[in-house]
């Protein structure tokens, strides 16, 4: 057995929240990525949706 401890500034893995595993599964819960800017899409002009 080791006589000392080891410390870190990162969090212990229990208490951080869980990262998707892959792209995929980000994709399921939130959806495609969107651009942050540009020309907005042709569903966005025809529903006034406005950023």
């Amino acid at each position: 057995m080791t006589a000392y401890t080891i410390h870190s500034s990162r969090p212990h893995e229990s208490i951080l929240p869980r990262s998707h595993r892959d792209a995929h599964q980000r994709r399921l819960s939130y959806g495609p990525i969107q651009p942050m800017d540009g020309p907005p899409s042709l569903l966005a002009r025809l529903f006034g949706k406005r950023p």
